[in-house]
């Protein structure tokens, strides 16, 4: 079905509204910090270019200029691109070169990418620009940003990049829109780009010599997706540990397992971390000294003994995955590069396979692996906490208030291992199968893309698990009153309650969960607003 465009006839040109809340983010070399990213992706930062990076960019701009008026053939300048590199292009031809380039790249498929992740994909995109590397003039940086202010958001479909000549597909859709065409959302309405830049007054784009290619050579669009799933993953992890913290107490644990001497024999950073945050969680719980003695038990099952190891292993990889994409977001992915230094336009413009998502590839399918323990041991928890399996804790079955009449959250636990099932079948890499493209010469691609889809599911499959381990705990945690735990644990029962009242009756779980979820989301579990 042909979707619907809402052309904005009736806007007129308007200029973009100063909004003195909205952080400006300079570009001028520097990494675009994980967090900066986010920060554009959500509207609350503008990008505009520096005065430094404005003289490196027109310093090498002068490289590809050169280039192009000369008679040496020069990949991305005066040649076509992947296997028809070997074709010469004239100088009359060039900027047509570029704009071909585009609309034929332009072959993305599937659902459309969230505009908030395409945000990041341009701030992404101006800042390794911005590097002064890539040739291009500064008119193109100064263009997404304008794009970027006025809230004019190219669409752009999600799948069609094999991650190594950079992300093609998506970032070709992305370019498109900078030249006047294609499709945007302008104030979240569906219209034709042309049309949106006109309401907001900005010219399109013509590009010149390079430009195209620049545009579309990076891993902008695996890291955009790759980074904001990363940050949305450190949220889980962190609400994962809140979260084992009242299980602990809800199930009866002990916390001799805990101890530091433990847990430094071992030495691993994440392991240790992980302890002592459980050991501050619960620090000050009666519940836990309501049953230091008398205790018939002699271990813990291992979703609650084993946790700091679990979680602790989850962490240092995605301290890995973090330095990985950081990285990234600080260099230069496209090619040929241009290092202006006055040897000669055979020296100054480089060759090579920065744009291969590789390094990304790697990190992000190791960070949807991570992610999959983080869950796993949750639902193993919620599964023994409903499932009565410890006489012990006294908790009724699935916690129902009458069990046989009530069915209680009995199926919230099945929910979760529904969630763990399609968690475990994304920690298949993406990285490790190639498939060639370009007639060969492209002859091994990362599918980083694909790495990038996957951890950004799995982050919201895990987090989900987490949210129904948080509904479950605090319920149990009820049946133990009057005693209480300590007050950090009681302030994430109490941030539950708000979203998920006591109740006395079944009630639809759906709900509840998703109302969790959306905490989680939003960082309230990070520290908790109750917190003494």
């Amino acid at each position: 079905m042909r979707r619907p465009h809402h052309p904005f006839a009736t806007i007129p040109p308007v200029s973009v509204p100063q909004n003195s809340a909205v952080l400006v983010i300079t570009l001028d070399g520097a990494p675009l910090t994980l967090e900066a990213m986010a920060l554009v992706a959500r509207g609350g930062a503008r990008i505009e270019l520096g005065a430094e990076a404005r003289r490196r960019m027109e310093a090498s701009r002068a490289v590809v200029e050169r280039a192009a008026a000369g008679s040496e053939p020069v990949y991305g300048v005066n040649t076509g691109f992947g296997s028809l590199a070997k074709v010469r292009i004239g100088r009359d031809d060039l900027r047509a070169l570029q704009r071909n380039l585009i609309r034929s790249h332009a072959s993305g498929v599937g659902e459309m990418l969230p505009s908030s992740t395409v945000r990041a994909m341009m701030a992404a995109l101006a800042a390794s620009l911005a590097r002064g590397m890539s040739g291009v003039r500064p008119a193109v940086v100064e263009q997404l940003g304008r794009m970027l202010e006025a809230d004019v958001i190219p669409i752009v479909p999600s799948r069609g990049s094999v991650g190594a000549s950079g992300d093609l597909a998506p970032l070709a859709h992305l370019a498109l829109a900078l030249m006047g065409e294609g499709d945007s959302t302008l104030l979240g309405l569906l219209t034709r780009t042309g049309h949106a830049l006109k309401a907001r007054g900005i010219e399109p784009l013509e590009l010149d010599a390079k430009e195209g290619l620049a545009l579309i050579n990076g891993t902008h669009a695996m890291a955009a997706i790759g980074g904001l799933a990363l940050l949305t993953a450190e949220r889980v992890v962190r609400a994962a540990v809140r979260s084992a913290a009242l299980a602990m107490d809800a199930c009866l644990a002990s916390d001799a397992f805990l101890d530091e001497r433990l847990h430094a024999a071992r030495g691993q950073p994440g392991q240790i971390e992980v302890a002592a945050m459980l050991r501050r969680e619960l620090d000050g719980s009666r519940i836990v000294q309501s049953h230091r003695e008398n205790d018939p038990r002699v271990q813990d099952p291992y979703s609650l003994r084993c946790t700091p190891q679990v979680l602790g292993a989850a962490i240092d990889a995605l301290r890995f995955v973090r330095g990985v994409v950081e990285r990234e977001l600080g260099g230069v992915t496209d090619n040929p590069l241009v290092f202006p230094s006055g040897a000669g336009v055979d020296r100054d413009i480089v060759s090579g396979g920065n744009f291969h998502g590789m390094p990304l590839a790697i990190a992000l399918d190791l960070a949807a692996i991570a992610l999959a323990p983080v869950a796993g041991i949750a639902e193993r928890r919620i599964y023994w906490v409903l499932g009565g399996a410890d006489p012990f804790t006294k908790l009724a079955p699935h916690l129902a208030h009458e069990p046989g009449l009530t069915s209680g959250l009995m199926i919230s636990q099945y929910a979760a291992a529904a969630c763990c099932n399609e968690l475990q079948t994304l920690c298949t890499p993406a990285c490790v199968a190639n498939i060639p493209t370009c007639a060969g010469i492209e002859d091994y691609n990362s599918f980083g893309a694909t790495s990038a889809h996957k951890f950004d599911r799995a982050v919201r499959l895990a987090r989900t698990v987490v949210a129904i381990e948080l509904l479950c705990m605090t319920e149990a945690l009820e049946r133990h009153r009057p005693l209480t735990s300590g007050p950090r644990v009681e302030a994430v029962a109490a941030l539950v309650r708000e979203v998920a009242p006591a109740s006395t009756d079944d009630r639809p779980p759906a709900p509840l969960i998703a109302s969790i979820d959306a905490l989680i989301d939003a960082g309230a579990f990070d520290e908790s607003p109750h917190r003494p």
